[in-house]
């Protein structure tokens, strides 16, 4: 009887390709459909690309590879789950000396809804995960303090008790959304610099006023960090409301662009 388990060789891109998905992430599997004359893989070669740009599996190396990889991260970025094939002459297009043709398919997988990560439980972050329930997003709520948290789970949210939440943010997928409103000004900016030294989060949100905006910044600029890409005040511009479920409402309308089409 034959053995059902995956060649060695394949081991690496389906063990990625199971981790990503267990992540949430979203992934390309770039295969070698064809190979004509001399080509650096032979036909069925895999190579599984992450949105962190991590990659397992090989399909040969050199410039094909370092194109497939640019072409799968662009794929990521698109979001579009529809598998294409593409065909690329090695000597013509790429320049490599071996000279055959190849055709790679490419099968994205897209996360299934995009990752937000709310620090803090308080009262506005209650207000948020209420007016957010329902939308294409998986919600990890962070915060230190357990007791913070409803008794009663909410669907699609992941509580998570952190002695130090700011931890939490180097554990996050590429292109997730990212909003900070700890019970600490501190922490607050903690996080938000995780998070800017990050450079690939989709969006950075800190709850506070103009003030608390300017401070930040000033203090982010003395650490070298460029905080052009923070949000806040949060929330769509010109609302001055500040009950609770206004502004997770605010909050709510400057996220739906970053969601796609709903």
């Amino acid at each position: 009887m034959s053995d059902p388990s995956p060649p060695p060789a394949q081991l690496d891109w389906l063990e990625a390709l199971g981790a990503a998905r267990a992540a949430g992430e979203s992934c390309v599997l770039v295969t070698v459909a064809e190979a004509k004359g001399s080509s650096p893989r032979e036909s069925g070669a895999k190579m599984l690309v992450r949105a962190d740009g991590r990659f397992a599996g090989s399909i040969g190396g050199g410039h094909l590879e370092h194109q497939a990889l640019a072409r799968a991260a662009a794929l990521i970025a698109a979001g579009d789950p529809a598998p294409r094939l593409e065909p690329l002459a090695l000597g013509a297009q790429l320049g490599q000396c071996c000279g055959g043709r190849v055709t790679l398919l490419y099968e994205v997988f897209v996360a299934a809804g995009r990752v937000l990560a709310l620090f803090g439980a308080g009262h506005v972050g209650k207000e948020v995960v209420a007016v957010l329930e329902g939308l294409p997003l998986r919600i990890r709520w962070i915060d230190s303090r357990a007791d913070q948290f409803p008794a009663a789970a909410r669907p699609g949210v992941e509580t998570l008790v952190a002695p130090h939440p700011a931890d939490e943010v180097r554990d996050l997928p590429a292109g997730a959304l990212l909003v900070a409103m700890t019970h600490s000004h501190d922490l607050d900016l903690a996080i938000a610099e995780q998070a800017l030294r990050r450079g690939d989060l989709a969006y950075v949100g800190v709850i506070g006023s103009a003030t608390k905006a300017a401070r930040f910044r000033a203090r982010l600029a003395a650490k070298g960090i460029d905080a052009g890409a923070l949000h806040c005040p949060i929330g769509v511009p010109g609302l001055k409301a500040k009950h609770p479920r206004a502004v997770a409402v605010a909050l709510a309308a400057e996220l739906l662009p970053l969601l796609g089409p709903i």
